[in-house]
């Protein structure tokens, strides 16, 4: 057994032990909290490159326009129009076929057609398509579009005036 104080601090020296000091304690939180800071930088970088977490450009000016899309949207009901889209992957990309009926099933003439693929997650990947009338009320276009969920807009409009929207949500495989 050590009988001094001296004898007692050699055998800890020996064993290898080491005091915790305050240094030592400042450096240990430095460094954590270095750690976790840096790691939070990290993950906010990559929250706001992959998604802008904007739904709309201007809320207050949505807010505005909604008595005239309500308006817009009662008007289309009441034409009773029946558009149908075909979505097939082809070689030159996703191919897209609209058919738009009138209520008693005639083609609908003298109208123009647009379509869009829409990205629910972010607006930068979205994808106009052209559409080409090849008959009364049948329209085709294809566009270079990646597998994953997408939002299909499809507006039918006639001189500039915009009679028909819709916006349903398509998966490609």
């Amino acid at each position: 057994m050590p009988e001094t104080c001296k004898e007692v601090r050699k055998e800890v020296r020996s064993g290898r032990t080491r005091q915790l000091t305050g240094r030592m304690v400042l450096l240990y939180l430095v460094m954590f909290f270095s750690v976790v800071m840096s790691v939070n930088g990290v993950m906010i970088y990559e929250a706001l490159s992959t998604m802008t977490g904007v739904d709309t450009d201007s809320a207050y000016q949505a807010g505005r326009m909604f008595e005239r899309d309500v308006a817009m949207a009662k008007a289309q009901d009441s034409r009773h129009w029946h558009v149908d889209a075909q979505v097939t992957p082809s070689s030159g990309g996703t191919r897209l076929k609209v058919a738009a009926h009138d209520e008693a099933g005639r083609p609908l003439t003298g109208i123009q057609a647009s379509a869009a693929f829409q990205r629910p997650t972010d607006r930068r990947l979205d994808r106009d398509v052209e559409l080409v009338e090849d008959s009364p009320g049948k329209f085709s276009g294809s566009a270079q579009i990646m597998v994953g969920q997408w939002d299909l807009v499809i507006e039918l409009s006639r001189r500039g005036e915009q009679l028909f929207r819709s916006k349903n949500r398509v998966v490609l495989k």
